[in-house]
């Protein structure tokens, strides 16, 4: 391979892991901010029977940091993507130091300004740190868990079958994530409206099992889109293809 060949090669893979943090930094930004501010109902048919999901719209961008993490660790390995999760921890940490600070230092006051403009900081940061709290102990676990999971059942098969460690460690990690998630939000906000005429345990299990089967569905969704993704990447990359 030429020099100018593998400097061409070398700027890829340092631009596209850059782009695959950003996305991965920016969608657990969102999930914080978000949170549970809105819930939608993103219920549907499936040949006849009706399947509610009842999910917090911070939850929506949250699946593709897996599929993230999953492309880092098989293009730029495990080292690479137990940084990521570090990184995307610094960050929630650094995220509530500001919000923190936004609510003791005094505020400027006008006129101008209404009772609903002063407030909505306050509830923004209400909600985001209880969500901040609980999403950094259930992204460290879940994260972490993901990329171990990967790299061992990588091991395991000798680096075949990308869709087995896909979709183990992504169901597995994203399960420890929504238990921990709407459990530890609801102990520490009640910001989380639990379905009536159920009690507390039975109605924070239906909102994980809502949660969880969307999950469920994005991941498995994604398994085709990984595959072309590192298909593609490792050409891209001039990196050796594995056998999937």
């Amino acid at each position: 391979m030429n020099n100018n060949l593998q400097i061409t090669y070398e700027n890829r893979r340092r631009i596209i892991l850059l782009i695959l943090s950003a996305i991965f930094i920016s969608s657990m930004t969102m999930l914080n901010l978000l949170g549970t501010s809105k819930f939608l109902d993103l219920g549907f048919n499936f040949f006849g029977f009706e399947i509610p999901i009842i999910l917090a719209i911070g939850v929506l961008p949250y699946p593709i940091t897996f599929l993230c993490t999953d492309l880092i660790s098989e293009i730029y390995g495990e080292k690479r993507a137990s940084e990521l999760v570090w990184t995307g921890l610094v960050v929630n940490i650094w995220l509530a130091i500001i919000l923190w600070l936004g609510g003791i230092v005094p505020g400027f006051t006008s006129s101008d300004l209404s009772v609903e403009s002063k407030n909505a900081f306050m509830t923004i940061r209400a909600l985001s740190l209880s969500t901040i709290t609980a999403s950094m102990i259930a992204y460290f676990l879940a994260q972490y868990s993901d990329v171990k999971i990967f790299h061992f059942i990588k091991k395991l098969t000798k680096g075949k079958h990308l869709w087995l460690r896909n979709n183990a460690s992504t169901l597995v990690s994203q399960l420890i994530d929504t238990i921990c998630v709407i459990s530890i939000t609801h102990f520490l906000s009640k910001s989380i409206p639990l379905p009536e005429g159920k009690s507390e345990f039975e109605g924070l299990l239906v909102l994980i099992s809502y949660a969880y089967i969307f999950k469920f569905i994005v991941a498995l969704l994604d398994t085709p889109i990984l595959y072309i993704c590192v298909k593609f990447l490792r050409k891209y990359l001039g990196m050796n293809d594995s056998n999937f």
